[in-house]
């Protein structure tokens, strides 16, 4: 295996570890008593001021003109892929826990296909092979989120440790509530996914557009947060867990992490990318497990498995179906990609992309749907 395949799998990894360290610190710094409202605020206040210097100085000579459409869609990106999804899932961490709350992330792609088809921006194509494995797919992931959710069985523990990080100040939970709140976070991720992937097609530039969408999230986030919280106190940060929280998930799990998922993809492709995800998972139950002493039970192993095969199933019926489609395209000859070029937007409207390219289905958004920060 030579350096051009190992370096993305390492990148992966990398990526996957530091997002599980993001949820522990989540957890410890809600269990700490540090607002929800107030730690997404900061997060993305830290990934603007981190992401827009680097934004400005690496793509000032190819960014595409800014028009009321880009910032009206980053307003809608930072809406459901930012300050709310990022509300609900916090509040859905504070409820059940670090490793459960990883778990439901992995329903996104089916989630983001049920929406695709509901609004008729795929077609479901049931007959299909392909069709017949995204259906499937989501079944199954939503049968283990139930399962998952209603089932707890016995207690599973691995090894025994001592440590607990959280001690005394562990909250009590609503299972059920913690459960809806995750869903409804991976519902407005899915719907940004799908905004981001029109985005994408003509604001090429992903620094500039990660980074208009951060601000306007922490603009969004700092609004609620003000709205909701009355006391000024909660918006001290010392030198704890803390300021670490907000500044490890702000710098370090949404920028720096973006440019190792983005150079990924560039080498391997968005499938490449998307089957690392459940490694997080178990990462995260090994280290929810040692620091947090949390526990694991039948029904959440069982369940957290079922979500990852309904997982893999939905990316095989999407890889499949990607590939038929490539299979069925005409090869365009020099005089087809000439005119493809001159019905292409003229070089003012700040892009060049095609009419043929301008077609944007959710297959990016699904293949992603697993490796963009949550």
């Amino acid at each position: 295996m030579g350096r051009d395949n190992v370096m993305p799998v390492l990148g992966m990894v990398m990526v996957m570890v530091v997002f599980a360290g993001m949820n522990v610190l989540y957890k410890l710094s809600i269990e700490d008593g540090m607002s929800i409202r107030v730690l997404v605020a900061y997060r993305y206040v830290f990934a603007t001021v981190f992401l827009g210097p680097l934004a400005f100085f690496v793509e000032r000579k190819k960014r595409p003109r800014l028009t009321w459409l880009f910032i009206f869609q980053a307003f809608l990106c930072g809406l459901f892929g930012g300050s709310l999804a990022q509300n609900l899932y916090a509040a859905s961490l504070s409820l059940t826990s670090a490793s459960f709350a990883s778990a439901m992330t992995n329903l996104i792609p089916a989630i983001t296909f049920i929406l695709a088809v509901t609004f008729r921006l795929e077609f479901l194509a049931i007959r299909t092979v392909s069709g017949k494995a995204k259906v499937m797919g989501t079944l199954i992931g939503l049968g283990g989120a139930m399962l998952l959710t209603f089932y707890k069985g016995v207690e599973i523990n691995p090894w025994k440790t001592s440590l607990d990080l959280i001690g005394n100040h562990r909250a009590s939970g609503n299972h059920a509530l913690g459960s809806l709140l995750a869903v409804a976070s991976c519902f407005s991720y899915a719907i940004w996914l799908i905004i981001q992937a029109k985005m994408i097609a003509k604001y090429t530039c992903l620094y500039s557009a990660t980074a208009l969408m951060c601000l306007m999230a922490s603009v969004q986030g700092v609004v609620y947060a003000l709205c909701m919280e009355r006391n000024w106190g909660v918006w001290r940060l010392g030198f704890d867990i803390r300021l670490l929280t907000v500044s490890y998930t702000g710098v370090v799990a949404s920028a720096l992490t973006l440019t190792v998922v983005a150079w990924c993809i560039q080498k391997k492709g968005p499938l490449f990318a998307s089957v690392f995800n459940p490694l997080m998972l178990v990462i995260v139950a090994v280290l929810g497990s040692v620091f947090l002493n949390e526990k694991l039970h039948l029904g959440s192993i069982l369940g957290a498995v079922l979500i990852v095969i309904g997982l893999y199933v939905v990316l095989w019926g999407k890889c499949k179906e990607t590939k038929q489609r490539e299979q069925l395209l005409p090869v365009k000859t020099p005089m087809q990609q000439a005119s493809e070029i001159e019905l292409s937007e003229p070089p003012d409207s700040g892009t060049t992309t095609s009419i043929s390219e301008s077609n944007v289905t959710v297959d990016e958004a699904i293949f992603t749907a697993q490796v963009v920060p949550m």
